[in-house]
């Protein structure tokens, strides 16, 4: 039973060909995979970005969810930030670029640590956090021009928000199981174990005045946070783990073509995945050298096709 880091955070967004557009141009990340969402009957690309490969501990996904319409509301018990780590030194850089493209970008400290703290376009709060401890090598794109000092190393981690810190601690630290590395008056903070040395952490904050926000998949809010069991065996024991502390509201592992996931509900409702990557990965349905560049589909979805398509919201996806 482990925990290898992040595998990979997920956001529902609103227009498709703007949330492209942010995160391959405006931040210089990699379209991975193109697909559509796997659940429900509702025609929703699911967008994948990071690193040009696709590794692990990298990757956002997001469902845009403006042709149906459906949105949500951002609260409390319920996941609040997506973080991305960047090497130390590049906030200013990042200030600069974002503010330069359109999206109010201000610098702030938490726990030590410098942060780039903006929004996506459709209102989710993100940061760019200074990590020392993170030897992945940046995610380059010289034709968006971010280079090596500055760009993107991948997922640094996530902050959720709950009204009982005491009974978020219980989970973080009992079932996931993580360790706590910090602990002050405005909430706390998990690392989450890797094998390569990198830091990545699980961060609370406690927000008792704020109405619950939104747990299904709607617009403008964060469906949840993947951490990556490496393997089968690690994922089932730990899902045995969880559920035998009484944490019933756990699913059944899913395919998800690329992974194997199950899904467990946190005491405030924020929702954590455990993932696995399958031998194929991302070279299931287009080849390893090419990945992202093509709207793929599942198996299971071959006779629903040209429905599903032709209810997709119109988008170029277009690089340059």
């Amino acid at each position: 039973m482990k925990i290898n880091g992040y595998h990979h955070l997920t956001m529902s967004t609103d227009g498709a060909q703007e949330d492209y557009d942010f995160f391959t141009k405006d931040l210089g990340l990699y379209s991975v995979k193109r697909t559509v969402l796997f659940d429900g009957v509702l025609p929703v690309y699911h967008l994948y970005y990071g690193s040009k490969n696709g590794d692990e501990s990298t990757i956002i996904t997001t469902f845009p969810f403006r042709k149906p319409g459906v949105y949500g509301r951002r609260g409390t018990n319920q996941s609040k930030v997506v973080q991305q780590a960047i090497p130390v030194g590049a906030a200013d850089f990042w200030i600069n670029r974002l503010n330069e493209r359109g999206h109010k970008a201000v610098k702030t400290n938490r726990f030590g640590l410098d942060r780039v703290e903006f929004a996506h376009p459709s209102g989710i709060e993100l940061q760019l956090v200074e990590n020392p401890e993170d030897p992945r090598n940046p995610i380059v794109n010289e034709e968006m021009g971010i280079g090596a000092e500055h760009a993107i190393k991948g997922i640094y981690g996530g902050v959720v928000a709950v009204t009982d810190r005491n009974a978020m601690d219980d989970f973080m630290t009992i079932a996931l199981p993580l360790e706590k590395m910090a602990d002050d008056e405005n909430g706390m903070a998990y690392k989450v174990p890797t094998n390569n040395g990198m830091s990545s952490v699980v961060e609370i904050t406690e927000i008792k005045d704020q109405a619950q926000g939104t747990w299904t998949l709607s617009g403008g809010t964060i469906h949840h946070f993947a951490l990556n069991t490496g393997d089968e065996d690690s994922q089932l024991k730990l899902r045995a783990h969880i559920e035998g502390l009484g944490f019933t509201d756990i699913s059944e592992q899913k395919d998800r073509n690329y992974f194997k996931s199950c899904y467990v509900r946190s005491p405030g409702g924020a929702l954590f995945e455990l993932a696995w990557t399958t031998a194929e990965g991302w070279a299931k349905d287009e080849p390893a050298d090419a990945i992202g560049q093509t709207l793929v589909f599942p198996p299971w979805f071959e006779d629903r096709k040209e429905e599903l398509i032709a209810g997709l919201e119109p988008a170029s996806f277009q690089d340059a």
